[in-house]
This record gives C-alpha cells, structure tokens and sequence, in this order.
C-alpha cells in the first residue's frame, strides 16, 4: 500500500516539474487517473475509449516524465534545495537556542 502511495506522490511531483511538456491527452489521463482518483475503466467510459488505451497513455505519459527527469534532474535538484533548506533552518534554530540558554545563563549570574 505504501508503495503505492510513494509511486502516486512521485508521479504527481514529476507532473509538477513536467507536465507542460506533455501531450493534452496525457494530461488529462494522469490528472484523472491520479489527482481525481479515477480507475482506468472509469476513464474509458468517460473517454469513450477502450481501458487498454487508456493504460498504454498513462503508462507512456509516466515513461516521459521519468525520462524528463533523468536528462533535466529538476525533481531531484528541487529535493536536494529543499533538504539543504531545512537543515539550514535547523542549524538556524540551533544556534538561537544556544544564544538564548548563554543569555539566560548571563542573566542568572
């Protein structure tokens, strides 16, 4: 299940970075099958399209956005800002929690 819900996270991450680059029709399928939650029968009946047609779409939308991300990187540079952002903040809040217990240790000398 986990797995799962890690694979739709980082489908719907990559749509973030790429998703301009895809065709009207992939958009759409990845936007239904996976931001509104829809199974791929709904979408063939929706679409008027055989469920297998809509598979193959999706399975080729996803193709291309993993190959987006493996010559451009974004996802993975966007990740790595985002990790050196918060250990900044963290070091940030560590070094003012050292500077007020040394005031507060000035304050009761």
């Amino acid at each position: 299940m986990e797995d799962l819900l890690e694979k739709k996270q980082h489908i719907n991450l990559l749509m973030d970075c790429y998703e301009n680059l895809l065709t009207d029709k992939q958009r759409e399928y990845l936007h239904l099958y996976y931001d509104d939650d829809l199974s791929l029968s709904e979408i063939a009946l929706m679409k008027d399209v055989s469920r297998n047609a809509i598979y193959d779409n999706i399975k080729k939308a996803i193709h291309s956005l993993e190959k987006y991300e493996e010559k451009l990187q974004l996802l993975k540079k966007h990740q790595e800002r985002l990790k050196l952002i918060n250990q900044l903040e963290e070091e940030i809040q560590s070094d003012h929690q050292n500077i007020e217990d040394h005031l507060k240790m000035l304050r009761e000398i």
